[in-house]
């Protein structure tokens, strides 16, 4: 069984810690625990901090004897993905190609959450380069989801949601570039965030795609997660796509009202391929909300259907210029073979140090942006996104939020879709556009079908998180999910 101190809401954790009714030295303990037990089952990290955590944790609560001042997360144990950088710690981004990779910085995320007292946990597993939608695309291993441990967490930041999920780690940061934060925070039964693309320093982390990716936060309630992003949002001069636009506190917006909220339910996001299961889930919680005064509408954003090609386009197109820089001449995976020529070593140096997912990746990338094929597919996608964003800003001058599914299906067993890389992707078709518009979107928990979680996804205009945790909180108020059904609480 989890340890009742693990069950509590990280805010009010915070609070009994700064009161001295249970330390931070007794918490990370209780967590480092229950890595210990569950990690053999969900392989959610990567790495584990352990002694650096600990001496964090005491040096915490002799500031609290001491009565000086701490931060918003003094205590709390954050598993961090390992494609952030965190200081004189190993960055792999679940490939070979950086296994013995140390970060000589830390990323802008990072050092905001150590200057508010948080603990970095540990480094959680991933689809390798972030590439991927079930985490099983790790040279580490795959993860496995801690509500069934026969299925996927979902990706590609399987292992910051299953961390959580598993109650292995307070909080946790992922990235999401078109669902990788959201797809696992479905699979798993957690709280995702894709902030508004510029809201969260991307500094420091390993690029996948960078007109697309965003850091962000992974919590067990609604509330936790805006703790979180309050502490890591905010410009930074260091990041070129960081936005100066002043954003909230938002863990101060839950007072605010919900009622004559407009919510817009896209047609779209219902239609092919998205199982029964989850259709009868998201549509019950917003039928919930109707049943609490609010109104819904039904609505079309017709160039949705073009997203989910646009968007593998983009992504693999800068996918193919981020990577080249992995050559394994200046650090890195690099054969043994000295006798060979350079582009021997090139070549074999990332045949070798890259996974079969990320190798097919670049290689379509590369074609797209090819001279004789940039402007029939790189180029019309660019279009093609356009096109959506601006079905996005008309959306939103009729609705506050856009609800969907998260996920298009449930949580899937490990190996099922492995050979089928095309059914991978298609599991995207509902987490890509809001990438692609660079629009906040979040992931709730909507319900439990035969022992599986289903995600509810809830979008609004740039910025305004503060509509997502607010809609958040009715859903999760709404939904009342027993999280004590998973397989994790008898592990």
């Amino acid at each position: 069984m989890v340890s009742r101190i693990l069950e509590t809401p990280v805010w009010e954790v915070v609070d009994s810690i700064a009161h001295e009714e249970v330390t931070a030295e007794e918490y990370t303990a209780a967590t480092l625990e229950r890595i210990k037990k569950v990690e053999p089952k969900v392989h959610a990290y990567i790495a584990v901090i352990e002694e650096p955590s600990l001496t964090k944790a005491r040096e915490i609560d002799k500031k609290i004897k001491r009565n000086e001042n701490t931060g918003r997360l003094a205590g709390l144990p954050i598993a961090i993905k390992d494609n952030i950088c965190v200081k004189d710690v190993k960055t792999t981004c679940a490939s070979r190609t950086l296994e013995n990779f140390v970060a000589p910085y830390n990323a802008t995320v990072i050092e905001r959450i150590l200057s508010e007292d948080g603990l970095i946990i540990g480094k959680t597993n991933l689809d390798e380069f972030a590439m991927g939608t079930s985490t099983e695309y790790s040279y580490f291993g795959p993860t496995r989801n801690p509500w069934d441990t026969s299925r996927v967490p979902g990706g590609s930041s399987g292992g910051s949601a299953a961390a959580v999920a598993g109650f292995e780690a307070s909080l946790a940061l992922g990235s999401d570039t078109g669902g990788s934060v959201r797809s696992p925070a479905s699979f798993c039964s957690i709280v995702g965030l894709k902030p508004t693309y510029g809201a969260v320093s991307r500094y420091g982390l390993v690029s996948f795609a960078n007109s697309l990716e965003q850091i962000g936060p992974f919590a067990r309630d609604v509330r936790s997660c805006a703790l979180l992003m309050d502490c890591i949002d905010g410009y930074d001069a260091r990041d070129s796509t960081s936005s100066n636009r002043v954003l909230g506190q938002f863990t101060d917006c839950f007072d605010e009202s919900t009622s004559g909220l407009r919510i817009g339910v896209p047609r779209e996001f219902f239609e092919e391929g998205v199982q029964e299961a989850v259709l009868k889930t998201v549509w019950g919680v917003i039928h919930r909300l109707e049943e609490l005064g609010l109104k819904y509408k039904e609505t079309s954003l017709p160039m949705i259907k073009y997203a989910l090609p646009a968007y593998y386009i983009i992504a693999m197109s800068e996918a193919s210029s981020n990577l080249a820089r992995y050559d394994g001449l200046r650090y890195g995976f690099r054969v043994p073979d000295r006798s060979l020529n350079w582009n021997d070593v090139f070549s074999k140096n990332r045949r070798q140090g890259f996974g079969a997912e990320v190798r097919r990746r670049i290689m379509l990338g590369t074609y797209a942006l090819s001279a004789g094929y940039f402007d029939q597919y790189y180029l019309k996608a660019q279009k093609i996104r356009t096109l959506i964003k601006r079905n996005f800003d008309a959306a939103f001058k009729k609705f506050d939020i856009l609800l969907a599914p998260s996920m298009p299906v449930l949580p899937f067993r490990m190996g099922e879709r492995l050979k089928d890389p095309l059914a991978l992707y298609m599991c995207d078709i509902d987490t890509v556009p809001a990438n692609l518009a660079g629009i906040p979107s979040i992931s709730i928990p909507g319900g439990v079908y035969q022992g599986l979680p289903v995600g509810v996804q809830v979008m609004a205009p740039p910025f305004r998180e503060d509509i997502l945790f607010r809609a958040g909180q009715l859903i999760e108020e709404s939904t009342k999910i027993d999280k004590t059904v998973g397989e994790f609480t008898y592990v």
